[in-house]
């Protein structure tokens, strides 16, 4: 079965870095965009970032510009963002997502202290 598993949450001070990861199986990875949401309490989900199935043409939420980089490793069914110059305003459950068939992760903390 398709599984979408991701890590590379916690806490941490503003100002800093995490990485999250998002491994897939199940699904043929390299013919799908995939994407980062966020979810933060009281909120609606919202794209973050997504990029294309071959890793080019990657976009983003304007509110993360600058700051967070997608990428993605084809070979190893993996998707990536890091995410720098954290803001308090950043904190959120992360989801990945495989666009077209709709495939979810179970999220990925990440607290951000100011």
């Amino acid at each position: 079965q398709v599984q979408l598993v991701e890590s590379g949450g916690g806490l941490v001070q503003a100002g800093g870095s995490l990485r999250l990861s998002c491994a897939a199986s199940g699904i043929i990875f390299s013919r799908y965009t995939m994407g980062w949401y966020r979810q933060a309490p009281g909120k609606q989900r919202e794209l973050v970032a997504a990029i294309s199935s071959g890793g080019g043409i990657p976009n983003y939420a304007d509110s993360v510009k600058g700051r967070f980089t997608i990428s993605r490793d084809n070979a190893k069914n993996t998707v990536y963002l890091q995410m720098n110059s954290l803001k308090p305003e950043d904190t959120a459950v992360y989801y990945c997502h495989t666009r077209g068939i709709d495939y979810w992760g179970q999220g990925t903390q990440v607290t951000v202290s100011s």
